[in-house]
């Protein structure tokens, strides 16, 4: 979840909402890559999810960070709820999973180095204290009531926005962890095709890093179970948005969809004041119940930005939203498939050949197909393995395009990060198949061993 935003001064004309979204094209040369990854936390002993305080909880975590590896804490009140270091920072979701939001960086290479960086650290501030940490893409035995809800105003009130428009919105915000990456673009015409490419291919990075095959301690059926739980969160801020399809999408038109997403909450003075259900386009206006007669700034645009969900999203940049979270080596898979993907203009070009056909039955099928069955899903005749094999070749060939070496040069390019990609297409299976070959298997039924075995 993100943090309060730094947009800007006064909203006075209505076309600024749509010039702060282009004011993040850049040229090519300044295009970076910003990883971003969540996992849960816990007690070795017990197996039971971290508190928010205590000798073994988030805060020491935290406090830890702080204290051995320089990062600066970010306080709400007198709560620390988070840190940051040269250009990343690491933040609290709802149920205490920690997110790691990387510092904008050139290559994969560099971005890899950051995730095994900080997994290091915390693994060794975790291992002091008696507490581990695990990438799944939902939490496999707590229940919602063994996750404590972080302090911080923005979870409070959308903890009880939830339960009004969807059915698993609390689900989303306790027990879910994604990995994602964040993208540059040049142009508003950059920016449309990267946004097609990205919402229709998002199904196969579902299918691809599929990994939450349980929930509540025994199997649900799906291989992503955090797609699902997305699903049913709230159809006014998430889904496949169709209307990117069509002609005349911009800036101006993903502004209007935006102005359109109910909102959460104002941030004033460091509180969050309820605007729940509320209206941006009544904020324009002076007529926000939550604030009479004042109107917004772009710093509240850029806050209200972060609450629209769908698979892919725009903001000053673009972030690929439909991955489970995972092991370290689907952390930096992730965003090599999607640079690879978008950062080549001839791999872009492919990329959209390859989906500029399917209508948007067919890319809400794969959403569907990909949490149900993985790389097995087949929708309207199009496989979801032979698909994914595919964008797996065009991002291949555009990560050597680009020639971006190792430190050093031992390295070419970056293309040996997608090869536990390769290892899935090759087989047909994702990391949620080999949880459940473990559950069936060696564990026989005993879903406790998977915090031994498949913890960072």
């Amino acid at each position: 979840m993100s943090i309060p935003q730094s947009g800007g001064g006064p909203i006075e004309r209505h076309e600024q909402l749509a010039e702060y979204l282009a004011s993040g094209c850049k040229p090519r040369a300044d295009w970076r890559i910003g990883t971003e990854h969540e996992k849960f936390g816990y007690c070795k002993d017990t197996l039971k999810p971290l508190p928010y305080e205590g000798t073994r909880s988030i805060v020491a975590v935290l406090e830890g960070l702080r204290d051995v590896y320089g990062w600066s804490p970010v306080t709400e009140g007198d709560k620390l709820i988070g840190l940051e270091k040269d250009g990343a920072n690491v933040s609290l979701e709802p149920g205490g999973a920690v997110e790691l939001s990387g510092a904008p960086l050139e290559t994969i290479h560099e971005t890899c180095d950051e995730v095994h960086t900080h997994l290091r650290e915390v693994k060794d501030i975790a291992d002091k204290i008696g507490v581990g940490f695990i990438g799944l893409g939902a939490a496999p035995i707590w229940s919602h009531e063994e996750m404590p809800l972080m302090p911080k105003g923005r979870y409070r009130l959308m903890n009880d926005y939830m339960e009004k428009v969807g059915t698993m919105g609390r689900a989303m915000m306790r027990r879910t962890c994604t990995v994602q990456v964040n993208l540059d673009f040049g142009s508003e015409a950059d920016m449309v095709q990267k946004l097609r490419v990205a919402l229709a291919l998002q199904p196969v990075a579902t299918a691809l890093f599929a990994n939450s095959p349980f929930f509540e301690g025994k199997p649900n059926n799906h291989k992503s179970w955090r797609s699902l739980i997305w699903r049913n969160l709230d159809d006014a801020r998430t889904g496949m948005l169709p209307f990117v399809f069509e002609e005349g999408m911009g800036f101006e038109r993903y502004a209007e969809y935006a102005l359109d997403v109910p909102m959460y909450f104002v941030y004033r003075d460091g509180k969050y004041i309820n605007a729940l259900g509320q209206s941006f386009r009544d904020f324009l206006e002076g007529k926000l119940p939550a604030l009479p007669g004042e109107t917004p700034t772009l710093s509240d645009w850029a806050d209200h930005l972060t609450t629209a969900f769908p698979e892919a999203r725009i903001k000053k940049y673009m972030e690929m939203r439909g991955a489970d979270g995972g092991p370290w080596s689907r952390l930096c898979a992730l965003p090599a498939f999607w640079v690879g993907l978008m950062y080549d203009q001839s791999a872009l070009d492919a990329a959209w050949d390859l989906v500029k056909g399917w209508d948007a039955d067919t890319r809400e099928g794969l959403r569907i197909g990909a949490s149900v069955d993985g790389l097995q899903a087949e929708v309207n005749g199009v496989k979801m393995q032979s698909i994914a094999a595919q964008a797996l070749e065009i991002a291949t060939a555009g990560l050597q395009a680009r020639g971006f070496a190792s430190s050093g040069g031992l390295v070419p390019d970056e293309t040996h990060f997608l090869n536990t990609l390769k290892d899935s297409i090759e087989t047909g299976t994702v990391p949620a198949d080999e949880l459940l070959a473990q559950y069936h298997g060696d564990w026989q039924g005993d879903l406790s061993k998977i915090y031994a075995e498949f913890s960072y």
